[in-house]
């Protein structure tokens, strides 16, 4: 792995609310969430093992290896909404809902898959993760474990085991899921290949902005649904050197990320709700919090119903996104401020509809994809 920049972009401390609040400080936000999402503890949660610094050249690399893999997604004209036409904002769509797998997680898959050379695979997911490491693996020969917390939804589970996946359902949230997923691997001898909270996952997840920054060198904001941390880790990364302001957006319910960076310290947070079933991690990863503390510009949390909102607004416009998926939009019209440019990223299309149509097809019939 490369060193990161020298010289990266010193950290902003504000997190931006929409309307004509001003941006209130990571730790008064940290207290404003306070209800919807009750900590556990302030104390820095259990550190996992951090490999080698990341750089951009990381995702360059990823971008290379994966290329036949994945689908250099398009960035589409975004919903013409009233809330977008009073900001007066250029909105495009990162279309990782056409993704092959249905989201965005079959690029860091991929990277890890590849570059490791991985025969026998475990890890925790939500579901998009499992479902990008069974399509990957089939192909390849390779084996899969998934274990999934009790919240994953059902269609995915069963899109895994179409694949050839097999799946382990434990009791709690994601936390115990990454335990148990770490006790298989050390059990059976297996790599584990979590979801987000892996140097080469990360790298992957930030060939999206290698390819937003590319198309769109002007944009000015770019929205990035933040679970995990991975995509928005790699954004990040891809980010260094570049003017382009990168926000992450929360669910209101799972704000880990905004919690940790008030606090100055990873923190967990108890296993929480949202419609956004992929955004339901506890505490950051040992891999995406340094990056996203150094490199990421704001942090905004939304609500449930403002994620439907913008779920729906996306189906009127053709987009098959899942709740997930509609998070960065979610964001980028809660902000409304901005006249320039901005992107969001559609992190997801694996809708129950979609979800019965990747079971019925089965695992894909060979290892390598064409864009």
């Amino acid at each position: 792995m490369t060193t990161a920049p020298s010289a990266p972009r010193a950290p902003r401390t504000s997190l931006a609310l929409p309307g004509p609040r001003a941006p209130m400080t990571p730790r008064a936000l940290a207290a404003s969430t306070a209800s919807t999402a009750p900590a556990t503890s302030i104390t820095p949660a259990a550190p996992a093992p951090r490999g080698l610094p990341l750089g951009r050249a990381d995702v360059e690399a990823a971008a290379a290896r994966i290329a036949g893999h994945v689908r250099r997604t398009p960035l589409l004209a975004g919903p013409a909404g009233t809330e977008l036409h009073r900001a007066g904002r250029r909105l495009l769509l990162k279309a990782e809902h056409l993704q092959y797998g249905g989201s965005f997680k079959l690029r860091g898959a991929a990277n890890a898959v590849l570059a490791l050379g991985a025969r026998r695979i475990v890890t925790g997911s939500s579901g998009n993760h499992g479902i990008a490491l069974a399509r990957l693996a089939a192909p390849l020969g390779a084996e899969v474990t998934v274990v999934l917390a009790g919240g994953a939804h059902p269609a995915k589970i069963a899109v895994i085991k179409a694949l050839g996946g097999r799946t382990v359902r434990v009791p709690g949230g994601v936390a115990e899921r990454d335990a148990r997923a770490r006790e298989l691997a050390e059990e059976t001898g297996a790599v584990l290949i979590p979801s987000s909270d892996h140097e080469l996952v990360v790298a992957g997840q930030g060939t999206v902005g290698l390819e937003v920054l590319a198309e769109a060198p002007d944009a000015e904001t770019v929205y990035v649904p933040t679970g995990g941390g991975g995509l928005l880790a790699g954004v990040c990364l891809a980010a260094y050197g570049h003017p382009v302001r990168v926000v992450g957006v929360e669910p209101a319910g799972t704000p880990r990320y905004a919690r940790s960076l008030a606090a100055g310290h990873p923190v967990r947070l108890a296993p929480g709700d949202t419609v956004a079933d992929g955004l339901r991690g506890q505490q950051p990863g040992a891999v995406p919090y340094p990056i996203i503390r150094d490199r990421v510009d704001d942090l905004i949390t939304v609500s449930d119903a403002q994620i439907l909102d913008a779920a729906a607004l996306l189906r009127r416009r053709g987009f098959e996104a899942e709740p997930s998926g509609a998070v960065a939009l979610a964001g980028a019209i809660r902000a409304g401020r901005g006249t320039g440019l901005a992107v969001a990223v559609v992190s997801g299309g694996n809708t129950k509809a979609a979800l019965m149509r990747a079971a019925a097809a089965g695992p894909p019939a060979r290892a390598h994809c064409t864009a």
